[in-house]
C-alpha cells in the first residue's frame, strides 16, 4: 500500500477519500473552526452568503483576544457584534473577557482540538494545533463566513517537509531556540504552502509546551501547517484538558514521501536570537549580547504558558528589571494567569518591576497594551519581528526565549540566559 505523510492521512479522512496526493483539490468536512475578532469582518460575506444559522455552533469556538479590554468605540462596537452574533447562534464555546485568551493557546488548553482532525482557524498562527497531531491551518474572512455556512472548505492538499531534529540542548536552551534555528536554514518562505512534519529524538523529548511553540513558528516557514506526531505526551495533554477519550497515536507512514528534509543537530546548542528584521535573520546569542533595550516582552501565543512564566521567573527571583528597561507579561490565558497567581510567580515579577497585562495579542502585534516607539528595541518572546511589527517601523524587535527575554530584562541588554 503506499505510504502517507499526516497531512495526506488527515485531509484523506476530512475529504471522505481513500487517498489524496499533493497538489490535488479536496473539499475537506472541518471538526473544528475557531475565531477571533476577524469574526466581525466575516459577518458581512455571512449576510451576503444568505444562511441564516451556522452550519454547526458546537463546532466553533470564539474569543476575543486582539484588543482586551477594547481600547476605542470602534473596538467595543466589533465585540458587540461578535457577542450579539455567538448568543444568537447559539455558539456555546464562545470565551468572552474573564474567561478568554489567545485564541490558539484556550483551543488546546480547553481540549478542544484532537489528533487526526481538520482544525480551521480566523489567524495564520492556526498553524499552532497543529502540535496535537491535527491539521490546523488559518484563512481569511470571506472564508471564514464559507465554513460558517457549509463546514467545509476547499484546500489544495500540501506537499510535506521532514524535518529531523536531533542532540540535547544546552542549559536554559529550548524549543524557541530550535525553530529559530530552523527557521534561519529554511527561511521565512521555504516552507511557502507546505506541511512541516518534525520528528526526532529531540521533539520526542519536548513536552507539550514546547511542541506548540514549534509549530506555531512554521507560520513564519511560510507553511500551510505545522505538525508533530500524536504520542504518549499528547495523550496525557488531552487527559488534563479533559478529553483523554479523543487521544489516539497519529504520525506519518514509514517510506512517506516528503517534497524536502532538513537534518538539524542541536546537540549542545544554546540561545539564539532573531535579528531584524526578518524572524530567519537568526544569530547565536553571543553575537548579539550586549544590545541595548528599552523593553521586554514576555507574551503571545508563542512562549506564554505557564512553563514559559517559571523559566524567566526563575531568573528574576529576589531580582530588579533593569533601570530604564520596562518589562511587559502577558499570559497567553486567564487560566494560566490564575496558576501564575497560584504559584505565586505574579509576585516575583511585580516585585522585580514587570507589569501584567490581560491575555491579549495586542502587544505582539502592535495594536494594544505595550506599543513600541520610534527607535525603541525590545527583546520579544513573539513570533514576528517585520518593520512596525510591535508598533513604530522605525523600532527593532529581536526574538527570543523566556529565559533570554528574562535575562535581558534583568541587565538592560541582550543577556545569554546561560550567565544570568
Amino acid at each position: 500500500m503506499p505510504a502517507h505523510t499526516m497531512a495526506e492521512k488527515i485531509l484523506a479522512r476530512a475529504s471522505r477519500h481513500d487517498a489524496v496526493q499533493p497538489g490535488q483539490i479536496v473539499d475537506g468536512y472541518v471538526d473544528l473552526l475557531y475565531m477571533h475578532e476577524m469574526l466581525a469582518l466575516a459577518l458581512k460575506p455571512w449576510d451576503e452568503i444568505g444562511v441564516k444559522r451556522v452550519w454547526d455552533p458546537s463546532r466553533c469556538v470564539v474569543t476575543i483576544d486582539h484588543w482586551v479590554p477594547p481600547p476605542t468605540p470602534e473596538v467595543a462596537k466589533m465585540h458587540q457584534a461578535i457577542r450579539e452574533f455567538c448568543w444568537a447562534q447559539g455558539i456555546t464555546r464562545f470565551h468572552d473577557v474573564g474567561d478568554h485568551g489567545i485564541i490558539h493557546q484556550l483551543v488546546v488548553e480547553r481540549g478542544y482540538v484532537h489528533p487526526g482532525e481538520l482544525v480551521i482557524g480566523c489567524d495564520s498562527h492556526t498553524n499552532m494545533a497543529g502540535a496535537m497531531g491535527a491539521f490546523a491551518a488559518g484563512i481569511g474572512a470571506t472564508e471564514t463566513a464559507a465554513v460558517l455556512a457549509t463546514g467545509k472548505l476547499w484546500l489544495k492538499v500540501p506537499e510535506t517537509i521532514d524535518v529531523r531534529v536531533h542532540g540535547r540542548l544546552a542549559k536554559r536552551t529550548g524549543a524557541k531556540d530550535v525553530i529559530l534555528k530552523v527557521i534561519q536554514t529554511t527561511g521565512d518562505d521555504g516552507a511557502s504552502y507546505k506541511a512541516v512534519e518534525f520528528h526526532g529524538e529531540t521533539i520526542r523529548s519536548f513536552p507539550m509546551n514546547e511542541r506548540f511553540t514549534l509549530s506555531n513558528m512554521t507560520t513564519e516557514m511560510g507553511a500551510k501547517a505545522g505538525m508533530i506526531p500524536s504520542d504518549e505526551t499528547t495523550g496525557r495533554y488531552l487527559g488534563a484538558a479533559g478529553a483523554k477519550e479523543s487521544y489516539r497515536p497519529l504520525d506519518a507512514d514509514p517510506g512517506a514521501r516528503y517534497v524536502q528534509m532538513y537534518e538539524v543537530d542541536v546537540d549542545g546548542m544554546g540561545p539564539q536570537v532573531a535579528c531584524p528584521n526578518n524572524p530567519a535573520n537568526v544569530k547565536p546569542i553571543e553575537e548579539v549580547a550586549g544590545t541595548k533595550i528599552d523593553m521586554a516582552f514576555l507574551g503571545s501565543c508563542t512562549n506564554a504558558r505557564i512553563e514559559d512564566l517559571r523559566a524567566a521567573a526563575e531568573i528574576l527571583k529576589g531580582e530588579k528589571v533593569a533601570p530604564r528597561v520596562r518589562m511587559i507579561v502577558t499570559p497567553a490565558s486567564q487560566a494560566i494567569y490564575r496558576q501564575a497567581l497560584k504559584e505565586g510567580l505574579a509576585d516575583v515579577f511585580l516585585e522585580a518591576g514587570a507589569t501584567f497585562t490581560s491575555s491579549t495579542c495586542g502587544p505582539c502585534f502592535g495594536g494594544h497594551m505595550g506599543v513600541l516607539g520610534p527607535k525603541e528595541v525590545c527583546i520579544s518572546s513573539t513570533n514576528r519581528n517585520y518593520p512596525g511589527r510591535m508598533g513604530s517601523p522605525e523600532a527593532q524587535v529581536y526574538l527570543g526565549s523566556p529565559y533570554t527575554v528574562a535575562a535581558s530584562a534583568l541587565y538592560g541588554q541582550i543577556t545569554d540566559p546561560r550567565d544570568a
